[in-house]
Protein backbone atom coordinates (compact mmCIF):
# COMPACT_ATOMS: atom_id res chain seq x y z
CA UNK A 1 0.00 0.00 0.00
CA UNK A 2 1.11 3.40 -0.29
CA UNK A 3 2.04 5.46 2.65
CA UNK A 4 3.66 8.94 0.84
CA UNK A 5 5.81 9.17 4.26
CA UNK A 6 7.38 6.02 3.47
CA UNK A 7 8.32 7.20 0.19
CA UNK A 8 9.99 10.14 1.61
CA UNK A 9 11.58 8.68 3.60
CA UNK A 10 13.01 6.44 1.82
CA UNK A 11 13.86 9.24 -1.02
CA UNK A 12 15.94 10.31 1.73
CA UNK A 13 17.38 7.34 2.60
CA UNK A 14 19.15 7.42 -0.18
CA UNK A 15 20.51 10.91 0.09
CA UNK A 16 21.70 9.51 3.45
CA UNK A 17 23.29 7.06 2.49
CA UNK A 18 26.83 8.49 2.07
CA UNK A 19 27.28 9.95 5.00
CA UNK A 20 26.22 6.93 6.43
CA UNK A 21 28.69 4.80 5.35
CA UNK A 22 31.31 6.74 6.73
CA UNK A 23 30.78 5.92 9.97
CA UNK A 24 33.38 3.78 11.88
CA UNK A 25 32.01 0.46 12.79
CA UNK A 26 30.52 0.10 16.15
CA UNK A 27 30.84 3.98 17.29
CA UNK A 28 28.47 6.50 17.14
CA UNK A 29 28.22 8.31 13.70
CA UNK A 30 27.77 11.87 14.81
CA UNK A 31 27.45 13.60 11.30
CA UNK A 32 24.97 11.02 10.54
CA UNK A 33 23.20 12.20 13.18
CA UNK A 34 23.34 15.83 12.14
CA UNK A 35 22.47 15.38 8.63
CA UNK A 36 19.07 13.30 10.26
CA UNK A 37 18.20 16.23 11.86
CA UNK A 38 19.25 18.67 8.89
CA UNK A 39 16.47 17.12 6.84
CA UNK A 40 13.61 17.71 9.74
CA UNK A 41 13.68 14.19 11.15
CA UNK A 42 14.12 14.86 14.65
CA UNK A 43 12.17 17.98 14.17
CA UNK A 44 9.61 15.78 13.59
CA UNK A 45 9.88 13.41 16.19
CA UNK A 46 10.24 16.09 18.99
CA UNK A 47 7.91 18.02 17.54
CA UNK A 48 4.97 20.46 20.10
CA UNK A 49 2.58 17.61 18.87
CA UNK A 50 4.00 14.10 19.96
CA UNK A 51 4.88 11.89 16.72
CA UNK A 52 2.38 9.51 15.97
CA UNK A 53 3.24 5.59 16.09
CA UNK A 54 2.12 5.55 12.70
CA UNK A 55 4.91 8.32 11.67
CA UNK A 56 7.46 6.81 13.61
CA UNK A 57 6.76 3.57 11.99
CA UNK A 58 6.69 5.29 8.28
CA UNK A 59 9.54 7.11 8.93
CA UNK A 60 11.16 3.96 10.35
CA UNK A 61 10.07 1.73 7.44
CA UNK A 62 10.96 4.00 5.06
CA UNK A 63 14.75 4.89 5.99
CA UNK A 64 14.94 1.03 6.43
CA UNK A 65 14.00 0.23 3.19
CA UNK A 66 17.56 1.80 1.83
CA UNK A 67 19.94 2.29 4.86
CA UNK A 68 19.95 0.47 8.09
CA UNK A 69 22.30 2.91 9.59
CA UNK A 70 20.26 5.49 9.04
CA UNK A 71 17.21 4.19 10.42
CA UNK A 72 19.30 2.51 13.40
CA UNK A 73 20.99 6.08 14.08
CA UNK A 74 16.95 8.08 13.89
CA UNK A 75 15.65 5.61 16.19
CA UNK A 76 18.41 5.23 18.72
CA UNK A 77 18.13 8.77 18.87
CA UNK A 78 14.68 8.78 19.40
CA UNK A 79 14.15 6.01 21.79
CA UNK A 80 16.67 7.87 24.38
CA UNK A 81 15.18 11.03 24.57
CA UNK A 82 11.62 10.61 24.78
CA UNK A 83 11.55 10.06 27.33
CA UNK A 84 13.48 13.60 28.25
CA UNK A 85 10.41 14.94 25.64
CA UNK A 86 7.47 13.80 27.42
CA UNK A 87 8.49 13.55 30.81
CA UNK A 88 11.26 15.87 31.65
CA UNK A 89 10.71 19.14 33.51
CA UNK A 90 10.19 22.14 31.02
CA UNK A 91 14.01 23.49 32.43
CA UNK A 92 15.23 20.24 31.80
CA UNK A 93 13.92 19.83 28.35
CA UNK A 94 15.26 23.32 27.70
CA UNK A 95 18.10 22.35 28.56
CA UNK A 96 18.57 18.97 26.56
CA UNK A 97 16.12 18.71 23.70
CA UNK A 98 17.85 21.48 21.85
CA UNK A 99 20.77 19.74 21.18
CA UNK A 100 19.21 16.39 20.43
CA UNK A 101 17.15 17.80 18.17
CA UNK A 102 20.17 19.02 16.15
CA UNK A 103 21.98 15.78 16.06
CA UNK A 104 24.48 17.20 18.44
CA UNK A 105 23.67 15.43 21.51
CA UNK A 106 23.78 12.16 21.34
CA UNK A 107 20.97 10.19 23.99
CA UNK A 108 20.98 6.96 25.07
CA UNK A 109 17.86 4.50 26.96
CA UNK A 110 19.49 2.44 29.76
CA UNK A 111 17.20 0.06 31.24
CA UNK A 112 18.66 -3.37 30.35
CA UNK A 113 20.98 -4.86 32.77
CA UNK A 114 23.39 -8.22 32.78
CA UNK A 115 20.48 -9.80 34.95
CA UNK A 116 17.63 -7.90 33.76
CA UNK A 117 16.84 -8.06 30.08
CA UNK A 118 12.92 -9.19 29.48
CA UNK A 119 11.65 -9.32 33.19
CA UNK A 120 13.23 -5.08 32.79
CA UNK A 121 11.00 -4.83 36.36
CA UNK A 122 13.99 -6.83 37.78
CA UNK A 123 16.52 -3.89 38.00
CA UNK A 124 19.38 -3.65 40.68
CA UNK A 125 20.96 -0.80 39.77
CA UNK A 126 20.30 1.26 43.31
CA UNK A 127 19.44 5.44 43.63
CA UNK A 128 19.79 6.13 47.15
CA UNK A 129 18.56 9.32 48.14
CA UNK A 130 20.94 12.12 49.12
CA UNK A 131 20.12 15.36 50.29
CA UNK A 132 18.53 17.39 46.98
CA UNK A 133 19.75 14.64 44.52
CA UNK A 134 20.31 10.58 44.56
CA UNK A 135 23.57 8.42 44.42
CA UNK A 136 23.04 5.36 41.73
CA UNK A 137 25.29 2.05 41.51
CA UNK A 138 24.92 -0.53 39.27
CA UNK A 139 25.69 -1.49 35.22
CA UNK A 140 23.99 -1.31 32.29
CA UNK A 141 24.28 -3.64 29.49
CA UNK A 142 23.77 -3.86 25.25
CA UNK A 143 23.00 -0.09 25.62
CA UNK A 144 22.67 1.34 22.28
CA UNK A 145 24.83 4.77 21.80
CA UNK A 146 26.71 3.61 24.49
CA UNK A 147 29.80 4.69 25.28
CA UNK A 148 29.20 7.56 23.24
CA UNK A 149 26.56 8.80 23.97
CA UNK A 150 25.99 12.28 25.74
CA UNK A 151 23.04 11.60 28.12
CA UNK A 152 21.47 8.66 29.03
CA UNK A 153 17.84 8.21 30.07
CA UNK A 154 18.78 5.64 32.77
CA UNK A 155 16.43 3.55 34.83
CA UNK A 156 17.34 2.60 39.21
CA UNK A 157 15.66 1.57 41.50
CA UNK A 158 14.65 3.57 44.30
CA UNK A 159 12.24 1.50 46.88
CA UNK A 160 13.72 -1.90 47.12
CA UNK A 161 11.17 -5.07 47.02
CA UNK A 162 8.48 -2.90 44.92
CA UNK A 163 9.15 -4.52 41.67
CA UNK A 164 7.90 -2.52 38.69
CA UNK A 165 6.53 0.31 41.43
CA UNK A 166 9.70 1.05 42.59
CA UNK A 167 12.25 2.69 39.77
CA UNK A 168 12.41 5.90 38.71
CA UNK A 169 13.65 7.32 35.33
CA UNK A 170 17.19 9.75 35.67
CA UNK A 171 19.04 11.35 32.76
CA UNK A 172 22.35 11.18 33.65
CA UNK A 173 25.13 12.72 32.16
CA UNK A 174 28.22 10.75 30.14
CA UNK A 175 30.98 13.03 31.70
CA UNK A 176 29.34 13.12 35.59
CA UNK A 177 31.99 11.66 37.97
CA UNK A 178 31.84 8.01 38.30
CA UNK A 179 30.11 7.14 34.95
CA UNK A 180 31.80 4.91 32.77
CA UNK A 181 31.33 3.09 29.86
CA UNK A 182 33.29 0.48 27.50
CA UNK A 183 32.20 -0.98 24.22
CA UNK A 184 30.16 -4.52 23.58
CA UNK A 185 31.22 -5.77 20.22
CA UNK A 186 28.10 -7.31 18.38
CA UNK A 187 27.42 -9.33 15.25
CA UNK A 188 26.37 -6.72 13.61
CA UNK A 189 28.67 -3.81 14.39
CA UNK A 190 26.16 -0.81 15.96
CA UNK A 191 27.00 1.13 18.80
CA UNK A 192 26.46 -0.80 21.76
CA UNK A 193 27.60 -1.10 25.41
CA UNK A 194 27.73 -1.28 28.89
CA UNK A 195 28.02 1.51 31.50
CA UNK A 196 29.26 1.42 34.39
CA UNK A 197 28.03 3.81 37.38
CA UNK A 198 30.11 3.76 41.12
CA UNK A 199 28.01 6.49 43.57
CA UNK A 200 26.96 8.73 40.68
CA UNK A 201 25.38 12.14 42.15
CA UNK A 202 22.07 13.06 40.16
CA UNK A 203 20.04 15.93 41.41
CA UNK A 204 16.55 15.42 41.39
CA UNK A 205 16.16 18.18 38.43
CA UNK A 206 17.19 15.37 36.60
CA UNK A 207 14.35 12.88 37.82
CA UNK A 208 12.04 12.07 34.40
CA UNK A 209 8.18 11.81 35.83
CA UNK A 210 7.77 11.01 39.26
CA UNK A 211 10.17 9.47 41.82
CA UNK A 212 8.92 5.55 41.93
CA UNK A 213 7.38 5.91 38.87
CA UNK A 214 9.43 5.35 36.55
CA UNK A 215 8.44 1.96 35.03
CA UNK A 216 5.59 4.01 33.45
CA UNK A 217 8.21 6.15 31.97
CA UNK A 218 9.70 3.64 29.90
CA UNK A 219 6.44 1.57 29.04
CA UNK A 220 5.29 5.05 27.50
CA UNK A 221 8.34 4.68 25.55
CA UNK A 222 8.35 1.26 24.57
CA UNK A 223 4.79 1.32 23.50
CA UNK A 224 5.69 4.18 21.46
CA UNK A 225 8.23 2.11 19.94
CA UNK A 226 7.77 -1.24 19.93
CA UNK A 227 5.10 -1.39 16.88
CA UNK A 228 7.92 0.69 15.02
CA UNK A 229 10.48 -1.99 15.48
CA UNK A 230 7.83 -4.15 13.13
CA UNK A 231 8.31 -1.34 10.67
CA UNK A 232 11.90 -1.71 10.91
CA UNK A 233 12.20 -5.15 9.95
CA UNK A 234 9.43 -4.31 7.29
CA UNK A 235 11.51 -2.01 5.23
CA UNK A 236 14.05 -4.77 5.52
CA UNK A 237 11.85 -7.25 4.35
CA UNK A 238 10.99 -5.35 1.55
CA UNK A 239 14.74 -4.70 0.46
CA UNK A 240 15.46 -8.67 0.53
CA UNK A 241 12.39 -8.97 -1.42
CA UNK A 242 13.26 -6.34 -4.14
CA UNK A 243 17.09 -8.14 -4.80
CA UNK A 244 15.29 -11.49 -5.17
CA UNK A 245 12.93 -10.45 -7.28
CA UNK A 246 14.83 -8.24 -9.70
CA UNK A 247 17.72 -11.42 -9.84
CA UNK A 248 15.13 -14.03 -10.48
CA UNK A 249 13.85 -11.72 -13.48
CA UNK A 250 17.07 -11.70 -14.80
CA UNK A 251 18.64 -14.67 -14.09
CA UNK A 252 18.41 -17.26 -16.75
CA UNK A 253 18.96 -21.02 -16.23
CA UNK A 254 17.98 -23.88 -18.90
CA UNK A 255 16.98 -21.07 -21.33
CA UNK A 256 13.90 -19.33 -18.78
CA UNK A 257 14.59 -16.65 -16.21
CA UNK A 258 14.42 -18.28 -12.87
CA UNK A 259 11.32 -16.66 -11.92
CA UNK A 260 9.29 -19.26 -14.13
CA UNK A 261 10.29 -22.40 -12.01
CA UNK A 262 7.82 -22.49 -9.30
CA UNK A 263 10.66 -23.27 -6.83
CA UNK A 264 11.17 -20.22 -7.14
CA UNK A 265 8.52 -17.95 -7.54
CA UNK A 266 6.29 -19.37 -4.87
CA UNK A 267 9.21 -18.79 -2.35
CA UNK A 268 8.66 -14.85 -2.88
CA UNK A 269 5.20 -15.26 -3.44
CA UNK A 270 4.80 -16.23 0.40
CA UNK A 271 7.36 -14.00 1.22
CA UNK A 272 5.08 -11.20 -0.31
CA UNK A 273 2.20 -12.47 1.19
CA UNK A 274 3.91 -12.51 4.99
CA UNK A 275 5.36 -8.37 3.89
CA UNK A 276 1.85 -7.85 3.26
CA UNK A 277 0.47 -9.35 6.41
CA UNK A 278 3.05 -7.98 8.72
CA UNK A 279 2.12 -4.41 7.29
CA UNK A 280 -0.99 -4.29 8.07
CA UNK A 281 -0.25 -5.92 11.71
CA UNK A 282 2.53 -2.47 12.16
CA UNK A 283 0.00 0.03 11.24
CA UNK A 284 -3.18 -1.65 13.49
CA UNK A 285 -0.73 -1.49 16.42
CA UNK A 286 0.46 1.69 15.35
CA UNK A 287 -3.35 3.39 14.98
CA UNK A 288 -4.65 1.89 18.48
CA UNK A 289 -1.20 3.56 20.16
CA UNK A 290 -2.70 6.69 18.12
CA UNK A 291 -6.19 6.11 18.90
CA UNK A 292 -5.12 5.78 22.77
CA UNK A 293 -6.86 2.03 23.11
CA UNK A 294 -4.51 0.86 25.92
CA UNK A 295 -7.33 -2.18 25.85
CA UNK A 296 -5.56 -3.90 22.40
CA UNK A 297 -2.38 -2.37 22.55
CA UNK A 298 -0.37 -4.45 23.73
CA UNK A 299 -1.46 -7.69 21.92
CA UNK A 300 -1.71 -5.77 18.58
CA UNK A 301 2.08 -4.52 19.41
CA UNK A 302 3.30 -8.32 19.96
CA UNK A 303 1.69 -9.52 17.03
CA UNK A 304 3.31 -6.77 14.71
CA UNK A 305 6.74 -7.24 16.55
CA UNK A 306 6.72 -11.15 16.38
CA UNK A 307 5.41 -11.44 12.69
CA UNK A 308 7.06 -8.67 11.44
CA UNK A 309 10.56 -9.34 12.60
CA UNK A 310 10.34 -12.94 11.70
CA UNK A 311 9.63 -12.38 8.37
CA UNK A 312 12.09 -10.29 7.76
CA UNK A 313 14.10 -13.02 9.23
CA UNK A 314 12.83 -15.39 6.47
CA UNK A 315 12.51 -13.02 3.50
CA UNK A 316 16.48 -12.05 3.81
CA UNK A 317 17.14 -15.56 3.90
CA UNK A 318 14.74 -16.14 1.09
CA UNK A 319 16.39 -13.81 -0.53
CA UNK A 320 19.73 -15.23 -0.64
CA UNK A 321 18.86 -18.77 -1.18
CA UNK A 322 17.43 -17.53 -4.80
CA UNK A 323 20.81 -15.60 -5.45
CA UNK A 324 22.49 -18.62 -4.72
CA UNK A 325 26.66 -18.42 -4.73
CA UNK A 326 25.91 -14.64 -5.20
CA UNK A 327 23.84 -14.27 -2.14
CA UNK A 328 26.86 -15.45 0.11
CA UNK A 329 29.14 -12.81 -1.51
CA UNK A 330 30.29 -10.14 1.35
CA UNK A 331 30.34 -6.70 1.13
CA UNK A 332 26.81 -6.57 -0.35
CA UNK A 333 23.37 -5.56 0.61
CA UNK A 334 21.96 -8.87 1.17
CA UNK A 335 25.31 -9.84 3.41
CA UNK A 336 24.54 -6.07 5.53
CA UNK A 337 20.54 -7.26 5.57
CA UNK A 338 21.75 -10.81 6.94
CA UNK A 339 23.43 -9.24 9.76
CA UNK A 340 21.00 -6.76 10.77
CA UNK A 341 18.14 -8.49 10.64
CA UNK A 342 18.57 -11.12 14.10
CA UNK A 343 19.05 -8.65 16.67
CA UNK A 344 15.37 -7.26 16.11
CA UNK A 345 13.86 -10.30 17.25
CA UNK A 346 15.98 -10.25 20.48
CA UNK A 347 15.59 -6.52 21.57
CA UNK A 348 12.77 -4.59 22.71
CA UNK A 349 11.39 -7.99 23.87
CA UNK A 350 12.47 -11.47 22.19
CA UNK A 351 9.66 -13.08 19.85
CA UNK A 352 9.39 -15.89 22.73
CA UNK A 353 8.39 -12.95 25.22
CA UNK A 354 6.13 -11.47 22.20
CA UNK A 355 4.17 -15.19 22.35
CA UNK A 356 4.12 -15.50 25.86
CA UNK A 357 2.20 -11.57 25.95
CA UNK A 358 0.27 -12.68 22.95
CA UNK A 359 -0.96 -16.13 24.91
CA UNK A 360 -2.00 -13.89 27.91
CA UNK A 361 -3.82 -11.19 26.07
CA UNK A 362 -5.93 -13.94 24.65
CA UNK A 363 -6.81 -15.60 27.29
CA UNK A 364 -7.93 -12.12 28.67
CA UNK A 365 -9.79 -11.73 25.96
CA UNK A 366 -8.19 -8.60 24.46
CA UNK A 367 -6.86 -9.55 21.35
Amino acid sequence: MTRPLVEECERLGHALIEVAETGAPGAVNRPLLEALADHGLFDRLFSDETVTATDLCSIRQGLARVSTEAETAFAVQGLGAIPIHLSGAPNLRDQLMPGVRSGETVAAFALTEPGAGSDAAALSTIAESDGDGFRISGEKAYISNAPDADIYTLFARTTLGAGSRGITAFVVGSETDGVRGERITMLSPHPLGRIHLDDVYVPKSNVLGEIDHGFRVAMQTLDLFRPSVGAFALGMAEAALRIATGHAMTRTAFGTPISDFQGVSHQLADVRLDIEAAELLVYSAAAAHDAGDTETLTGKAAMAKLHATETAQRAVDTAIQVLGARGLEADTTLAHLYLEVRAPRIYEGTSEIQRNIIARELFNGRI
